[in-house]
């Protein structure tokens, strides 16, 4: 309709093929639209050629679109115009870009056409997953913490939700208060000078921040400098993030004890002096061990030329104890989706702003529409398409520091790690802890337990722990990284020391199913680790062909009741197979659920 009556008005538009975007000559001057504009409280797009980019949602009513015609000098409106047959014949549905080939043909989209079977159906999905609801989530270097209802809140605010990225300043200057506030709060966190909330992820953030190095590098003439030092210990996002930026990526050994070998950085440090970028190291270490050369290792790199990019992933076990701008890192991203509340899992949304010295700040991504470094200020590169990130999220994480303040910030990242070497002790007679400081013999908020032992005494794998512990009603927690065959366990400061002595009670127990495979007393193939996890289905069908009893299977300890059990809905699968096959085999997904 809009597209139409400018086009009967002789207003040129330059995109004859659309969808919900018209981008237009208005034939007015561009300083009387945007008074009008102003009168009618619209905001539209304006382009450097004095076009305006003028975006409809399903919000839009036939006033609006009235309003949009008088801003752009038109006299045409909605009501006269949709009864015109051109409207119809110009139609989408009815153009070249038509699409003529099948869609939503899955049968999940064509077989619930009321509300309630839609609910019904979605209750169904909810009931296959486990969350903090049920129990501790423990996956290590992912900080599953409790994400409080208060802090939630916010986010379905009409006054955060119901504003657009590129809105002008002056209309959103509640939400520049909250950037400033906030960045304020993890300046004083970090020890860093200046912090961008563009990137969405923690991967983006990495990009974000060694684009900011490499910038700075050129600025300064030292265009060669791109070879970037990477442990092998760290997270495979680090090199990936390397190669993005264009680096060229050079590994450092970790020790025995699963520290950097600082010998082994110095001497290729020096090695590539004159073309060092910079070092990418995370503390604590991957390994779930403070790391005490991490001020001797940002020495190295300084006196080489190279910038520091510290992974903030493990953030959750510095914040109130020590900050990376004091001992000698240039740049971090900071995981708020982790460390600062904002729920994860499942593919967002996260938000990973990065925190950089002064010498960096001008080097932090701007944007073309709205510019968080200023409107005058040079942009280098974008990393996410609107100027400040995910932001209806934000919220998350400021209130979660405002309510908790300096002291309780502190003491939630004293309780992570207490909670972590608790754990540590309480399993080590059953499984022993990989890494541990060289000085204290304790972790960080985070630790490794082994499990490569048992595929020679009871051909038992890291796998088949984790899928066991799905029958004990938990989420398994991070396997066979850093180390192939351990499992990585972060408690954070959420879980009490019930949860805790719960979970610890499971590895206790599969440790004693293991024992038995030992000791022969279950059979080396055909045994609860091997066969897990236990479905509904399989314990209760009539057929029970194995050797330990259904009892065993599914309610194998005494805190696994009936009216907390959580189920899995899938059997043992054939992880190899899946690995080596990437297209789906299975039929359609969910059948069919009739109510």
């Amino acid at each position: 309709v809009l597209s139409h009556g400018l086009r009967k008005d002789g207003t040129v538009l330059t995109n004859e093929a659309f969808f919900d975007t018209l981008r237009v000559q208005p034939q007015l001057d561009i300083e009387d639209v945007k008074t009008r504009c102003e009168e009618k409280e619209i905001n539209l797009r304006y382009y450097e050629d004095g076009a305006v980019g003028v975006a409809l949602d399903e919000t839009v009513q036939p006033a609006d679109i009235d309003d949009i015609f008088h801003v752009l000098g038109s006299s045409q409106n909605f009501a006269s115009l949709v009864e015109d047959p051109q409207v119809r014949t110009q139609a989408i549905y009815r153009s070249d870009f038509k699409r003529t080939s099948p869609f939503l043909t899955h049968p999940v989209f064509n077989s619930h056409h009321s509300e309630t079977r839609i609910v019904r159906y979605m209750k169904v999905l909810e009931n296959k997953d486990i969350s903090l609801v049920h129990s501790m989530i423990p996956l290590g270097s992912c900080t599953m913490k409790l994400n409080s209802t208060t802090e939630m809140m916010p986010c379905s605010f009409k006054h955060f939700t119901d504003i657009h990225p590129f809105a002008p300043l002056n209309q959103s200057l509640g939400y520049h208060q909250l950037f400033a506030e906030l960045e304020k709060d993890l300046c004083a966190i970090t020890g860093y000078d200046k912090i961008s909330f563009q990137p969405n992820s923690g991967a983006q953030g990495e990009y974000a921040g060694l684009r900011a190095i490499q910038c700075y590098h050129e600025a300064r003439g030292d265009k060669r400098r791109d070879v970037c030092l990477i442990p092998v210990s760290a997270h495979g996002t680090n090199p990936a993030s390397a190669q993005m930026a264009g680096m060229r990526v050079e590994p450092v050994k970790v020790k025995h004890d699963g520290t950097i070998d600082v010998e082994d950085l110095r001497a290729k440090a020096e090695k590539f002096r004159t073309r060092l970028s910079c070092l990418m190291i995370t503390y604590p270490s991957t390994n779930g061990v403070f790391e005490d050369t991490v001020a001797e290792v940002c020495e190295i790199t300084h006196k080489n030329g190279g910038q520091v990019y510290l992974d903030g992933a493990n953030m959750n076990a510095q914040v109130g104890l020590c900050r990376p701008g004091d001992y000698g890192s240039d740049v971090s991203h900071l995981n708020l989706h982790k460390t600062f509340c904002i729920p994860h899992g499942g593919g967002g949304p996260g938000m990973g702003p990065i925190g950089v010295k002064s010498h960096l700040a001008s080097f932090l991504p701007g944007h073309p529409v709205v510019n968080p470094l200023g409107a005058n200020s040079l942009s280098y590169e974008v990393v996410s398409a609107a100027p400040f990130g995910s932001s209806a999220i934000l919220p998350i994480s400021w209130a979660y520091i405002k309510m908790m303040g300096s002291r309780g910030l502190r003491r939630a990242t004293q309780v992570a790690i207490l909670n972590a070497n608790y754990m540590a002790k309480v399993l080590e007679p059953y499984y022993p802890t990989l890494f541990k400081s060289a000085t204290s013999q304790l972790v960080a908020h985070e630790f490794i337990i082994d499990i490569r032992e048992f595929k020679k005494s009871a051909n038992i794998e890291a796998a088949d722990v984790a899928k066991r512990l799905m029958d004990y009603s938990f989420h398994a927690p991070t396997m066979s990284w850093p180390v192939p065959g351990t499992l990585m366990i972060e408690p954070t400061e959420s879980e009490d020391k019930q949860e805790l002595d719960r979970f610890c009670e499971a590895l206790i127990s599969i440790r004693q199913e293991i024992k038995d495979i030992e000791e022969g007393k279950m059979d080396i193939r055909v045994n609860p680790l091997k066969m897990a996890p236990h479905t509904q289905e399989q314990v209760i069908s009539s057929i029970w062909e194995r050797p330990y009893t259904r009892e065993q299977a599914a309610f194998p300890a005494p805190f696994v009741k009936p009216e907390l059990k959580v189920w899995p809905t899938v059997a043992r699968i054939d992880d190899i197979y899946g690995d080596k096959h990437l297209v789906c085999t299975c039929p359609p997904i969910l059948d069919q659920y009739n109510y």
